[in-house]
C-alpha cells in the first residue's frame, strides 16, 4: 500500500502499488476482490489461492471482499479503491480504517460489467456510499453532450463528495440517511426530474432498495434489461456472509421480477 486517505468520516482511500502486469479494468464498474486471512491464518508468498482452496481446510481460505476500481494509473503501477468505513463493523471496513502505507493486501480481478453508453437520451445513476466509487467513475466516462440524473445516499450531509461533472447537463442529488430513514433513496430517485427519453440506468447498493429501483426502471421509466445494471452489494441488518448465502434468493426474486416485468410489456 503506498497511501491512505480520509475523504469523508465514512469513506477511505487506498492506493495499493505492485506488480500489475496483465491488469486492464475496462468498465465504469471495474472490481476487484480483496482478500483477507482468517484471525490466525497466514499463507506463504506469493500467495497461491487455489493451492490455499486444496490444501488447507475451508476455514483457512482467504475471505473475499468486492470493491470497485475507483481508478488505474498503468504508469505509476497504482490501483485506487474507496471503501466505506463504520467503525469496528464488518471485515474491509476496519481493515481500511487501520491501513498504514506499506500494508500489504493480495487481490483478485478485475471484473465488471458496465460501461455508459455515449449515445443514450439521458443517465440515471442511482446508489448509496457502497455505489459511490462506481458513480464517480461513470460520470467520468460521460461525453460532454451527455445528460445525466444521479442520486447517492450517504450517511450524512458530512459524506457528501464532490463528484466528476464532466459534462454539462448533470444533476445530482444527495440522501442523508441519519434524517431520511430507509426507503429514502428509492423516494428520491422516483422524485428525480426525467429528461425526455429512455435512459441507460446504473442502480446499485443495499439490495432491497435495488429491488425497488430495478421493477421502477423497468415498468415505469421503461428500460430495457440490456440497459440496466442493477446490483445488491449488501442488504441491511445482514453480515457481508449472510448476504453472500441470500443473494442466490435475492438473484431468483429479482429474476422473478424481470419476468413479470417482460410479461408487461
Amino acid at each position: 500500500m503506498r497511501r491512505v486517505e480520509r475523504l469523508t468520516p465514512h469513506l477511505v482511500r487506498v492506493v495499493l502499488g505492485g506488480d500489475f502486469t496483465g491488469f486492464a479494468p475496462q468498465h465504469a464498474d471495474s472490481y476487484v476482490k480483496l482478500l483477507f486471512a482468517p484471525p490466525g491464518v497466514s499463507w506463504p508468498d506469493p500467495l497461491d489461492v487455489a493451492a490455499v482452496r486444496e490444501q488447507r481446510p475451508r476455514e483457512e481460505w482467504p475471505l473475499l471482499r468486492t470493491y470497485t476500481v475507483r481508478a488505474f494509473d498503468a504508469g505509476r503501477g497504482e490501483l485506487t479503491v474507496d471503501l466505506v468505513v463504520h467503525g469496528d463493523e464488518g471485515l474491509a471496513g476496519p481493515w481500511a480504517d487501520r491501513a498504514q502505507p506499506g500494508d500489504v493486501i493480495h487481490l483478485l480481478g478485475p471484473g465488471g460489467g458496465y460501461r455508459p453508453d455515449p449515445a443514450a437520451d439521458w443517465h440515471l445513476l442511482v446508489g448509496d456510499d457502497s455505489a459511490l466509487p462506481a458513480i464517480a467513475a461513470a460520470l467520468e466516462r460521460l461525453p460532454a453532450d451527455a445528460v445525466a440524473r444521479v442520486v447517492v445516499e450517504v450517511g450524512s450531509a458530512a459524506d457528501e463528495l464532490p463528484l466528476p461533472t464532466p459534462a454539462a447537463d448533470v444533476t445530482v442529488r444527495w440522501v442523508h440517511r441519519d434524517t431520511g430513514g430507509p426507503g429514502a433513496l428509492v423516494a428520491a430517485a422516483r422524485q428525480a426530474q426525467r429528461p425526455a427519453g429512455t435512459p441507460h440506468a446504473f442502480l446499485h447498493g443495499e439490495a432491497d432498495a435495488v429491488r425497488q429501483l430495478r421493477r421502477w426502471a423497468r415498468t415505469e421509466l421503461g428500460v430495457p434489461a440490456e440497459r440496466l445494471s442493477a446490483s445488491g452489494y449488501w442488504r441491511r441488518g445482514r453480515t457481508d456472509e449472510a448476504w453472500r448465502a441470500e443473494k442466490q434468493e435475492w438473484n431468483e426474486a429479482v429474476a422473478q421480477d424481470e419476468a413479470s416485468a417482460s410479461a408487461g410489456r
